[in-house]
């Protein structure tokens, strides 16, 4: 049973939430306010969040921000199409992925599930338990990424798009791949920069100096490399 958070301040759309993701391995919790939110984040067991980012009291960038300082939840922002900025805004807080109003049902169900996915440890014998690239070491039974023995918090989307590297250090991704990859799902028209701010936000988190990467490197009009170490 998958426990997930429905935040929106208006009903209609926590009802048609409700109704698009009907599923018997789901159970919803709702919230009408990012603060609301933040405080079930704090207090629940919740393995997925759809978060507005229009509310009252708390707006639904900075309930991300605050969750991403104890959580690596995986959170899919509700946005209209006028957000352009608050999306990236929203990507750069850690957001994983985000679902444009007026909802597809089937894009909403499609989404959620790939989030789920994602975030769930998958098991088989045959998956790579350690990888290991330089002073990047991630253990993939615990969920652990260290770096130069440091432990370092990252998103699930994060997580996912470094162990692509790890598990493949010098070879050219280019962005396309990486969110075939990531999503489970063909490239649309702006998944470029979905993968962008992603890889930017986790130079941060790797990087002394994120302009100056060690790993994670450009290879213009080709796509992203992990550097052998």
């Amino acid at each position: 049973m998958y426990q997930i958070l429905l935040c929106d301040d208006e009903e209609d759309i926590l009802y048609a939430l409700k109704i698009y993701l009907k599923n018997p391995e789901y159970k919803f919790l709702e919230a009408h306010t990012g603060k609301e939110a933040l405080e079930i984040v704090r207090n629940e067991n919740v393995d997925l969040v759809l978060l507005d980012i229009m509310m009252p009291e708390m707006d639904g960038i900075t309930a991300l921000s605050e969750i991403r300082k104890f959580s690596n939840v995986p959170v899919l922002l509700l946005t209209a199409k006028s957000e352009e900025v608050d999306k990236i805004a929203g990507l750069s807080e850690g957001a994983d992925d985000y679902i444009t109003k007026p909802f597809h049902p089937m894009e909403v169900a499609a989404r959620v599930k790939s989030a789920l996915r994602r975030f769930m440890i998958l098991g088989g014998s045959s998956r790579v338990h350690k990888l290991r690239v330089g002073g990047i070491e991630m253990d993939d039974d615990k969920r652990q990424v260290l770096l130069d023995g440091e432990e370092i918090s990252l998103t699930p989307t994060e997580y996912q798009i470094l162990k692509l590297f790890l598990s493949h250090p010098g070879k050219v991704f280019p962005p396309a791949e990486i969110y075939t990859y990531v999503w489970k799902e063909e490239g649309v028209v702006g998944s470029e920069g979905t993968v962008a701010v992603h890889i930017r936000h986790l130079r941060e988190k790797l990087e002394i100096n994120p302009a100056e990467p060690r790993y994670l490197k450009v290879i213009w009009g080709q796509g992203y490399l992990m550097e052998e170490k």
